[in-house]
């Protein structure tokens, strides 16, 4: 565990050193507004990897990119020079793709939406294509019903003189 936290408090001072760097030091024409999200390094050491988002066009990331990889260097001899570590880690610079996917959800979160409420328009205006309730319901007997059973019962059943009250 106490590996796990030193990776986490090295990837957290190498951020900070990264962004300030970007702020202040590196002074390239292709580097956009960019943001360094978050840095991740690995249980040894030896790599970290240094998330960043950049505002802009397709074409603004793609130089902000090449910026960074030009940069490297000289980002790595500065995370070397103020962390004190043994080795310095080597530095991968990955686009963070969270704000497009975080994009993507709320759009289809939207589209959801709209056809949830196209179906709930048109289930009101719906109408059954058979009866309302299709299934039998059991008879229920009630006071003026009474009567007409005993009215019933009152007919003489399957017995002799059935000939002359079916006739």
């Amino acid at each position: 565990m106490s590996d796990n936290s030193r990776a986490i408090r090295l990837g957290e001072a190498i951020k900070e050193i990264v962004a300030v760097m970007l702020e202040q030091r590196i002074k390239d024409p292709r580097l956009g507004f960019v943001t360094v999200t978050d840095v991740k390094v690995t249980g040894d050491l030896q790599q970290a990897t240094v998330f960043y988002t950049v505002l802009g066009t397709d074409d603004d990331v793609a130089s902000t990119t090449a910026a960074l990889e030009s940069a490297k260097g000289l980002l790595r001899t500065e995370v070397g020079r103020r962390t004190g570590v043994k080795f310095t880690p080597s530095l991968i610079f990955q686009l963070d793709r969270t704000p497009q996917t975080a994009t993507d959800i709320a759009e289809a979160l939207r589209v959801a939406r709209e056809r949830d409420a196209e179906v709930a328009a048109l289930a009101a205006a719906a109408a059954y294509a058979g009866d309302a309730d299709p299934y039998r319901k059991p008879v229920v007997i009630g006071a003026g019903e009474a009567n007409d059973e005993q009215d019933d019962a009152s007919v003489p059943s399957d017995s002799g003189d059935s000939a002359e009250a079916t006739s």
